[in-house]
């Protein structure tokens, strides 16, 4: 394993397994979080978020984590020889993006690009933009199916091949 995709539900673990992977195997951990959400959580730009996607994994061994459009995952699957899906029931996803989410808030930690949790009264909004916690409930269902789909599909089993 010298390029590794981590993939899964929000809130699943993703970019703790590829923290974990990249140290064991001594490779780079990209990410894609960090690439995409810019400041003041400004999204960025689909063609730049393409393109500094296919330079992560251009070279070298590395351990890309996240889920995004089918586009940037040709990209990264494309260039992997690994993915690792991973597939926990909703209550344990829920369980843990509740503690993290939790956590985030009270330390302050930065994310990505100085950007920070939301509030836990933004936890509460009926609105998944604000929330993580209603994002990953409303999206569980067809994100599970969709990578679910997508590990059947042959050319989804041919990473590497055009790497």
């Amino acid at each position: 394993m010298h390029r590794v995709v981590v993939i899964g539900v929000a809130g699943v673990g993703k970019s703790t397994v590829a923290r974990g992977l990249s140290e064991r195997l001594g490779l780079r951990h990209v990410e894609l979080d960090s690439i995409f959400w810019q400041a003041n959580w400004t999204k960025l730009e689909q063609g730049e978020f393409e393109a500094r996607v296919r330079e992560a994994t251009r070279s070298g061994g590395w351990v890309v984590d996240g889920n995004y459009s089918e586009r940037i995952r040709a990209i990264a699957w494309g260039a992997a020889d690994t993915v690792v899906w991973l597939d926990l029931p909703r209550v344990v996803v829920m369980w843990q993006l509740a503690r993290r989410t939790v956590w985030r808030i009270a330390s302050g930690v930065e994310l990505w690009n100085g950007n920070r949790e939301g509030s836990l009264r933004d936890q509460f909004s009926r609105d998944p933009a604000r929330s993580i916690l209603l994002w990953s409930w409303r999206t569980y269902g067809p994100t599970k199916a969709e990578y679910g789909l997508a590990m059947q599909d042959p050319e989804s089993a041919s990473c590497g091949s055009s790497g």
